[in-house]
């Protein structure tokens, strides 16, 4: 990710709304997270706003209603929040985050361990390591 900063829990919301439903008025958008959270309309607008100066959204404003798309990835996104995340609070362990993942805040269930032991298996077989 290009140093953009990290979205706030609001932001991420029409982050998530944009990523799943790709370029979008701010009155979709507000449709869209408006009922879960009792927005309203302007402030939908203003946080769009604010977002596009901070970079993180993009607006086409050669039509009347602007158009704002997300300018990263939801993949991205996600790997660099986690990166930071990982750095600021395990020192960059990515076996202490997984950890205490999977050991005390919530254990995994089943068909979760089976998606992570088949992880483990392709790391192991990019990086050489075997079983």
């Amino acid at each position: 990710m290009n140093q953009l900063p990290a979205p706030t829990p609001s932001e991420l919301r029409i982050l998530k709304s944009l990523w799943c439903e790709g370029p979008s008025t701010v009155r979709e958008v507000h449709e869209r997270i408006a009922s879960d959270h009792g927005l309203s309309y302007t402030t939908t607008l203003k946080q769009m706003q604010i977002m596009h100066a901070k970079g993180l959204v993009e607006r086409d404003d050669s039509q009347r209603a602007h158009v704002f798309r997300a300018v990263t990835g939801e993949d991205e996104t996600q790997r660099a929040m986690l990166d930071d995340f990982m750095t600021r609070v395990y020192e960059g362990s990515a076996s202490r985050l997984v950890m205490q993942a999977l050991g005390i805040s919530r254990p995994a269930d089943a068909n979760e361990l089976a998606e992570i032991d088949s992880l483990i298996q392709k790391l192991r077989e990019q990086t050489g390591t075997g079983a």
